[in-house]
């Protein structure tokens, strides 16, 4: 019994992982990857497997990072099903061909580039037919069904709690006369969250692979984070701004509707116009209103008495590309949600390219922005943005709200593997980024007493030979500061790549050349004497 870590190994993107047990292989997750170049370039690299010899793909949830590679895989000869549950496959419905119209998209815009350069045209990842296509394979299964995939693994699905539909996976296996459990955590969600339930509780695992995305954050309390909210939106209006938010289509749209519903009901905030201004968020909360089995009783109550908080008079949905640019033409005080989350693609990045260098408007962060991507930068302080090409000077108010994360924290994390009557022999830790994956590997040794395993990318384990680490609070530290040095390191020198490219393509000037070739060479001697 073995895993290959194809995804979601020392970073928060790209889940997947190759289970080969009882003769049978099962992909978990087939997330695409997002955020920087280099974590890019691995949805196109060669597999580490033959697609047509995959049985099934297990699949947690409908967001993009863990199942936006699925319409590719079956281009490339995956022929088995797509196990989710129920509200998973609705979500996937709308998630991939949304992801297929962004391939073509974007590659329609590089094939221009190319074009004028002579370099090749390049075929998308995958299209919005391919999308479609896909939707054939998937079947959706209840939670907590035992479900039969061959006389040697089963599988069930708890509840994680992360969005709707979003799932643990629980598989267990015979193999050679022993019968094992391993449990998937898939995105673990927060405890209290609106709408949905809590996660379930697992009772026992030989083996756990648990994600630890916010591994070294605590989340602010339901309070704190409304504090925030209330005032960023009330000194925003005040000075006739625009409040930005950044917000995943499934699931944080949800959520922050749910409470803009209840203070504009509260009279906590103004009756200003909020408008929901993603066609996939609208699509998403259609669909969270056709699975009213995944509420929580909070939800069901709310229902109960007529107060649909999806729908009230604020909420303006607008759905066509006119109708969102006409946003930008009002003069303020209004708050905007669009998507992508991460700001990397769709509508939300005409939204920063019209406020970013407004003093009087804010830019809400809600959820989790990963490394490499534009909603990183702004979130980490960058001074100026690129967007459309354009360089965008940052002038706006910057706030983040953690407690909107859909990802259970480092506390709740810790909590849930406590509940395990029966301790995992092994914790494997997935889903983070390396440095925060290293300081919470120390902290659940310290405080569960477990020992955990960080697999690297593509790496492949014998699950009975996993060998633990063992690391101290203070070399995690370390560990963590070397960690953010790099990525410093990284962030400069792609930035300084991007910006030589540019210079070398509208400057022609020999002089110009000349005096960037000797500066480039003092850079070189300068570096070799410090490494």
């Amino acid at each position: 019994m073995k895993i290959t870590f194809c995804g979601g190994a020392r970073t928060v993107t790209g889940s997947s992982y190759l289970l080969e047990a009882a003769g049978k292989k099962l992909l978990i997750d087939c997330g695409m990857f997002q955020g920087r170049k280099r974590l890019q370039e691995r949805n196109t690299s060669d597999y580490p497997y033959n697609p047509s010899e995959i049985d099934y793909i297990v699949l947690s949830h409908a967001h993009i990072d863990h199942c936006g590679l699925i319409p590719r895989l079956i281009k490339d000869g995956f022929g088995g099903r797509v196990l989710a549950t129920k509200a998973t496959v609705d979500l996937a419905g709308i998630m991939l061909p949304d992801s297929g119209h962004i391939q073509e998209m974007e590659t329609e815009w590089l094939n221009r580039k190319n074009s004028r350069a002579g370099r090749p045209l390049v075929e998308p990842l995958y299209s919005v037919d391919d999308a479609y296509a896909s939707l054939q394979y998937f079947e959706g299964i209840d939670y907590h069904e035992l479900y039969p995939l061959s006389p040697g693994v089963a599988v069930k699905f708890y509840d994680a709690g992360h969005i709707l539909g979003s799932a643990i996976i629980e598989l267990t296996v015979i193999e050679n006369d022993r019968q094992e459990k391993i449990v998937f955590s898939g995105d673990l969600g927060k405890s209290n969250q609106p709408i949905i339930r809590d996660p379930d509780v697992v009772e026992e695992a030989d083996y756990l692979l648990l994600e630890g995305t916010y591994g070294i954050r605590e989340h602010e309390h339901e309070e704190q984070k409304l504090e925030i909210l209330i005032k960023v939106i009330n000194e925003t209006v005040k000075k006739q701004g625009n409040i930005v938010v950044p917000s995943f289509a499934v699931g944080r749209t949800q959520e922050i509707l749910y409470y803009l519903s209840r203070l504009v009901r509260e009279n906590k905030i103004p009756n200003l116009p909020i408008y929901i201004d993603s066609p996939l968020a609208i699509s998403a909360t259609e669909i969270f209103s056709r699975h009213p089995e995944c509420f929580d009783l909070r939800m069901r109550q709310l229902l109960h008495n007529g107060e649909d908080p999806f729908h009230f008079p604020e909420a303006i949905y607008t759905r066509t590309a006119e109708e969102s640019m006409q946003i930008n033409n009002l003069p303020g005080g209004a708050l905007i949600i669009s998507a992508s989350g991460m700001c990397e693609a769709g509508r939300i990045k005409h939204h920063l390219k019209h406020n970013l260098w407004r003093k009087d408007s804010t830019i809400l962060f809600i959820g989790y922005q990963a490394e490499g991507t534009l909603g990183r930068q702004i979130r980490d302080g960058a001074k100026t943005v690129s967007i459309f090409k354009e360089e965008i000077i940052v002038r706006a108010n910057i706030v983040g709200i953690d407690g909107f994360s859909a990802h259970a924290d480092r506390t709740e994390l810790i909590d849930w593997v406590r509940k395990f009557h029966k301790k995992p022999k092994q914790l494997i830790l997935v889903h983070g980024e390396e440095d925060v994956l290293t300081h919470f590997a120390a902290h659940i040794e310290q405080e569960l007493g477990l020992s955990t395993y960080i697999p690297e990318y593509l790496e492949t384990i014998e699950l009975q030979d996993v060998s633990p680490v063992v690391t101290s609070p203070a070399h995690a530290a370390a560990s963590q500061k070397a960690g953010r040095i790099l990525n410093v390191w990284q962030e400069m020198s792609g930035d300084f790549t991007k910006r030589l490219e540019y210079m070398l393509s509208e400057e022609q000037d020999e002089e110009r050349l000349l005096q960037l070739e000797r500066e480039l060479e003092a850079l070189k001697l300068k570096l070799a004497q410090n490494f």
